[in-house]
């Protein structure tokens, strides 16, 4: 009888399973054709009457990564922005959090669970009630009164204030992921290496950071991404600067309040999604991996 169930249930999983891609893949489909499509033939017809009446053009790549507008620069300046946001912003949190990871994990301490589960819960508070008071922090200080408790910060304008909001947001969830993985370790491996006179450095640099490959990797897709489709972060800590305001603003400014210019707007958004799809098929094999990371034993 199982086999029977497994025999009738197999092409119904594989039908929706097919269903499901086809789904998510034809508006990816229809964004990468009109990227191409001349703007007369966005605004008259479908992208789907390229397959009876083909038109295309790269003007459309040309003039949104490389031609500005007034004192808007181009979408290549935004591009770089990003990269510069996303990359600290990436590395930083994970440096945090793989230190944090194994202190918790196996350092023996007081208080340890209650850490641990206060920096889990962390993960349900709404970034948006944080916003305005760390915005107050990072360009005023903080003061009780008229005694100032912190001073001001002075990075108002640069990318540092983007940079310690996204590490900040994201440090819960790096440490929630990377504990679990390296909880599971084997407890063997760790005591022969202290046994050998190895120290907590050595230890966690040549047997735990080998071994989390898969979490940090794992966390780091997660990251990559949140970072790189921010809008609301970068609009809140970036000060309204062009000069380090990513891909994401530029995009939202593009599509305006009527959606013109469509032709331009779709190869925006067509170069803005190259890289994270990039980022995470290169990293795939370690993300399910990463993932169920402390969901089993043994």
């Amino acid at each position: 009888m199982k086999n029977v169930r497994t025999h009738l249930s197999s092409p119904w999983a594989s039908f929706a399973a097919i269903v499901l891609a086809l789904i998510w893949t034809i508006p990816t489909l229809g964004l990468f054709v009109t990227s191409f499509r001349p703007s007369k033939g966005i605004n008259t017809s479908g992208w789907w009457t390229v397959f009876t009446n083909p038109e295309f053009t790269f003007t459309n790549y040309s003039r949104v990564l490389f031609e500005g507008r007034g004192a808007t620069p181009p979408l290549s300046q935004y591009f770089l922005n990003t990269f510069a946001i996303v990359i600290p912003s990436t590395i930083i949190p994970i440096t945090i959090a793989i230190f944090a990871a194994y202190a918790i994990a196996w350092f023996d301490f007081k208080g340890r669970n209650v850490l641990f589960f206060t920096i889990f819960a962390l993960q349900v508070i709404p970034l948006q009630m944080s916003l305005i008071p760390l915005l107050q922090l990072f360009s005023g200080g903080l003061h009780i009164g008229t005694v100032p408790i912190i001073p001001s910060f002075g990075i108002t304008g640069t990318f540092i204030p983007i940079w310690m909001a996204h590490t900040m947001f994201g440090l819960p969830l790096a440490i929630f992921l990377l504990h679990n993985f390296i909880a599971q370790l084997p407890r063997e491996l760790i005591e022969a290496a202290r046994v050998d006179g190895a120290d907590h450095f050595k230890v966690f640099r040549q047997i735990v950071l080998p071994l989390s490959i898969p979490a940090i990797a794992s966390f780091a897709i997660f990251q990559f991404l949140w970072t790189w489709n921010d809008l609301l972060v970068a609009l809140t800590f970036g000060g309204g600067k062009r000069e380090i305001a990513p891909l994401m603003v530029r995009l939202a400014e593009m599509t305006g309040t009527r959606g013109g210019d469509w032709e331009l707007l779709t190869a925006g958004a067509f170069v803005s999604i190259i890289v994270p799809v990039a980022v995470f098929f290169a990293l795939q094999r370690y993300f399910v991996r990463g993932l169920l990371a402390g969901s089993v034993k043994g």
